[in-house]
């Protein structure tokens, strides 16, 4: 699919806004009203959005934020209150399936969470390669005290990125985690002022920009693949795509680069 140049300006969607800064792709999640809330419509959306990144070769990282109070408070509770199992099961496969998608993008993908990321919010930030946060920022599972369980493979995620016990304790009890705790516990990378929060999203981001687009995604492939195998089983893993990595092309423009000391041109 021919992707069209949006370089430089917001396209306007009914959901969010979708910006491209030289290599570096945003989405805003833009509903400020329903705090953000992913229903059906913002799912196509956003798997629109993801299609367009992932077919632009001049795009080399993403970061997710939101406008308003909120990251994204949940799932639509609005939509959600009608649902029973069928109708449910199709919005859980559709959710599960994109974010996914998403978490083994091959690109590296930053979630800057603005304010509220609750339930299916967080579900998503844990699909993101690193997270950060605002000192506004708050981080809840809710489910339990609605009476409904996590559908977006948060019960999966959360304890393979803080542990079992916080994990538990958080989707026991629906309470809501700060930014400073939430950094504590391993679940944020770095915390900031409201107001740094793109600025340092966006320097992150452009530090990946330089580096090379195929080592970066064949790294993601193996953290992913590997951080639930044997150790033995992982080292080989690694050894097998290593090695076959010494005559590709960015290897050998990095290599040549560094001797002679200028910056290497890096293509996806």
């Amino acid at each position: 699919m021919k992707v069209n140049s949006f370089r430089g300006r917001y396209l306007e969607v009914k959901a969010m806004l979708i910006e491209k800064r030289e290599s570096i792709g945003i989405i805003t999640f833009d509903r400020p009203e329903a705090l953000n809330a992913l229903n059906t419509g913002v799912l196509k959306e956003l798997e629109e959005a993801i299609d367009r990144f992932e077919n632009d070769l001049d795009i080399r990282a993403v970061i997710f934020t939101g406008n308003g109070k909120a990251f994204i408070s949940g799932a639509d509770l609005d939509e959600m209150k009608d649902l029973r199992d069928k109708e449910a099961r199709a919005f859980i496969d559709r959710g599960t399936s994109l974010f996914r998608r998403i978490e083994t993008l091959g690109l590296p993908t930053i979630a800057a969470v603005n304010g509220f990321c609750f339930g299916g919010g967080l579900e998503f930030a844990l699909c993101a390669d690193i997270r950060l946060a605002s000192e506004k920022a708050s981080f809840s599972f809710p489910e339990a005290t609605l009476g409904i369980i996590p559908g977006f493979s948060g019960t999966q995620r959360l304890p393979r990125t803080v542990g079992k016990s916080n994990a538990k304790e958080m989707l026991f009890t629906g309470k809501r985690v700060k930014a400073q705790e939430a950094l504590e516990m391993g679940l944020v990378n770095h915390v900031y002022p409201l107001d740094e929060l793109m600025g340092k999203a966006m320097e992150l981001a452009e530090v990946m920009v330089g580096n090379s687009p195929n080592a970066i995604a064949k790294i993601k492939m193996l953290v992913e693949k590997g951080v639930d195998m044997d150790l033995e089983e992982g080292i080989t893993l690694e050894s097998d795509h290593s090695a076959p990595n010494f005559e590709s092309r960015d290897q050998l423009e990095g290599i040549q680069a560094f001797f002679e000391k200028r910056k290497p041109n890096y293509r996806r």
